[in-house]
């Protein structure tokens, strides 16, 4: 396997990456939109690993995959079911466990690089 990048990642203007069309479970107006950029990971069982945007708005979490971040731009809140808000600021690296569910609330326009830990 080769070594693979994404070319400014932090800083890549938005309509440059593929876009994702709209979250899947929306909570209002506006309806965030996805942008983002999958690696190529040539084994079975590996992580997904990319680059995500979405534009400000409401959404559910309906990722089941556990999943570690790192927050390149924006800023969000999530609010897990039963706990309490946790803000999502640039620079900042997080962990969610497999099965978290929650809200998301972009409050402004947020790009991460992340990796999901497949469940088997």
């Amino acid at each position: 396997m080769s070594i693979q990048k994404l070319e400014s990642s932090s800083v890549a203007p938005t309509h440059t990456l593929p876009d994702w069309g709209a979250v899947g479970l929306p909570l209002g107006e506006p309806v965030c939109q996805l942008r983002g950029q999958k690696m190529v990971l040539p084994l079975n069982n590996q992580p997904e690993v990319g680059l995500w945007e979405c534009s400000p708005g409401r959404f559910r979490r309906q990722v089941v995959s556990a999943e570690t971040m790192h927050v390149l731009s924006g800023d969000a809140v999530f609010t897990p079911d039963g706990g309490a808000p946790v803000a999502l600021c640039q620079g900042d690296v997080y962990f969610f466990p497999a099965n978290t569910t929650g809200e998301w609330e972009i409050r402004s326009t947020m790009r991460k690089v992340y990796v999901l830990f497949k469940q088997d």
